[in-house]
Formats: structure tokens, C-alpha cells, sequence
């Protein structure tokens, strides 16, 4: 690491829901309510993961708006700028409210305790195992299995990969300080991007033939990367629909429920380009890309294998958390 490298702040509430009583914010339906925003790949991992089991009754969910201040994300697209369930305007308050004078970033995906007002917890990446692991007594009938017990070092192992060098490596580019640690991140995200596409030339998903948790956490990425990364973060090697098999992967994803139903494109560049001013000073958002290719066949069937193993798709979104397609 040198000095000129971007380094993620660690997370502020890194407690767990867990369903044993084993620690202090037990699984209750009802009692969380799940913040996400649209723009944010962290949150969208989880907000996924969600929807692919089925928890929306138990778990609902809050979306802040793109924009954000000093002041932490704001529920700007609300009536009122409020939270309907929470009924703060910005997600700070929650933050201050489970730990007072917090100082720690306030980030997206947080489940908050809705009696209270408190973060429960914030820890994204635990988050999202607790609800395919800890929730499961709440999953609808034909849920997937996110984390099947037969791949889970493999699972593990290529997660870890895909954090570093794609999930956070876009980031690295984007916010590198210097010329050095820009080209190591920009060397290590498309020597894996590459990998990955040699991974994925012959079979359906990253573990097989049905979809697992590594897949959630590489799509979010890829499915920003041409409407954010490639120009703001200087990503600019290629465009995801210039690499083949990845395009072709993302696309079968974004076809499956669960996945392209849960992304707002204007909703992902008013963010990075509206938020991030040392990068865009100017706050223009750009007019492209053309997102409409995003429904085209992929071809991916011919690799065999079903999305949801044994299992089935989850049904539509609920009221209110609807998307608009891609244009």
C-alpha cells in the first residue's frame, strides 16, 4: 500500500440479527426496517438478497435518495424529505440515535430497529449471509440457497477476490491519489475482469449452473460499470459491452427476477456524478449510455443450468418499490 491508495473507512455498527438470541437484536418480522439507496452497490447486494428470499414482509425497505450531503444520505425522493416508517431525514439520526456523538461513516445498507430508531447494524457483507442464514425461517418457498454448504471455500475465497480487485477496485481507481496507486488498481481490476470472463466462457454462474451469493456480489458492480466507472472512475480499458461473456452475464442477471428489477440507472448517475465533486466539480450527469441493450437475449441458456436451481423465482416487486426499465 502506498500513500496515494484509496483505503474504505471500517464500519461504525458491526453488530449481527441473529436468530439464536446469541446477540442483542434478535430476527423478529416486523421489527427492522432495511435502508438501501438505488445508487449504492452495497446496498443493492443486500437489497438483492432480499428480494431473492423472500423477505419483503418480514423486512421492509427504506430508500434514500442519490444525493447526499456532509450530512449522511437524505430521504430527498420521500414526500416531505421523510421516511414514512422511520421518520428522519436523514439517515444520521438513526446513527446518532444508537450510538450518541457517532463519528463513524454513515453508510447504506443499515437495518435500523424501528420502535427505537436505532442502526441496529451496518455491517453489509455479515448482513447478507444473517438473512440466507439467520432470516431462513422467513424464506418464501422455493428460496435459492445463497451460500450452499458443498461450495463455500470456493465461495469465500472468489468473494474475496472479487472484493479487492472489482467490488473495491473501482474505487481504488476512481479515488487513487497518485499515478502509482491508480495503475495498480486499474492493472488488478481488469486482469480479474479478464479472469472472471475466462471463468464464465463455459459455465452459467460463477459455482455452476444456478446463481449463489458470489454472483450478487460481482453483478452490482458490473451492472454500473459503463454508467459510472468507466468515465468517473477512469475504469476506461473497456466498456462492460465490450467484454463478451461478461456482457452476456450481466444481461441473463439482469433478466432474472430479482436482479434488473432493482436498479434505478438515473438514480446510479445523479449519485456518483452529483456527489462525488472532486472527481466532477461541476455535478453534470451525464445523458448516456444507452441502457436499452440491457434487455437484449444473452444466449446464455445454451450453457445449461436454471437461475434457481430447484428451486423458483421470486415473485414481483411489492408496492412501491418498483423500478423503471431500463430506456
Amino acid at each position: 500500500m502506498s500513500d496515494g491508495d484509496f483505503v474504505r473507512e471500517p464500519l461504525g455498527v458491526q453488530e449481527r440479527i441473529t436468530a439464536d438470541g446469541s446477540s442483542s437484536w434478535p430476527v423478529e418480522p416486523g421489527r427492522y426496517r432495511l435502508v438501501g439507496a438505488r445508487a449504492c452497490p452495497w446496498a443493492n447486494r443486500v437489497i438483492i438478497s432480499r428480494r431473492l428470499l423472500g423477505l419483503e414482509p418480514v423486512l421492509s425497505l427504506g430508500i434514500a435518495g442519490p444525493l447526499h450531503d456532509e450530512r449522511s444520505w437524505r430521504f430527498h425522493n420521500d414526500p416531505g424529505n421523510v421516511d414514512p416508517v422511520l421518520g428522519i431525514e436523514y439517515l444520521r439520526e438513526a446513527y446518532e440515535r444508537a450510538v450518541p456523538g457517532y463519528s463513524a461513516g454513515v453508510t447504506v445498507p443499515a437495518v435500523v430497529d424501528v420502535a427505537s430508531g436505532k442502526v441496529a447494524t451496518n455491517a453489509y457483507l455479515e448482513l447478507e449471509e444473517d438473512l440466507a442464514t439467520q432470516w431462513r425461517e422467513f424464506h418464501r418457498p422455493g428460496a435459492p440457497d445463497l451460500f450452499p454448504a458443498e461450495h463455500r471455500a470456493e465461495l469465500d475465497a472468489l468473494s474475496d477476490e472479487i472484493f479487492h480487485d472489482v467490488n473495491n477496485g473501482v474505487y481504488k481507481c476512481g479515488f487513487a491519489r497518485s499515478q502509482e496507486s491508480y495503475d495498480r488498481a486499474y492493472d488488478a481490476l481488469f486482469a480479474r475482469l479478464d479472469a472472471l470472463s475466462s471463468r464464465l466462457a463455459g459455465r452459467r454462474y460463477l459455482l455452476g449452473d444456478r446463481i449463489t451469493q458470489v454472483d450478487v456480489r460481482l453483478w452490482v458492480t458490473l451492472v454500473r460499470f459503463d454508467a459510472a466507472y468507466h468515465g468517473h472512475f477512469k475504469c476506461n480499458r473497456t466498456k462492460l459491452t465490450e467484454l463478451p461473456v461478461l456482457w452476456a452475464y450481466a444481461r441473463d442477471l439482469f433478466q432474472t427476477p430479482g436482479f434488473g428489477d432493482t436498479i434505478d440507472f438515473l438514480q446510479i448517475k445523479q449519485h456518483y456524478y452529483g456527489v462525488h465533486r472532486s472527481l466532477n466539480p461541476s455535478g453534470i450527469v451525464p445523458k448516456g449510455p444507452d441502457t436499452s441493450g440491457w434487455l437484449e437475449p444473452h444466449g446464455r441458456e445454451a450453457l445449461g443450468g436454471r437461475p434457481f436451481g430447484d428451486g423458483t423465482p421470486p415473485g414481483p416487486p411489492v408496492e412501491g418499490e418498483q423500478v423503471p426499465p431500463p430506456a
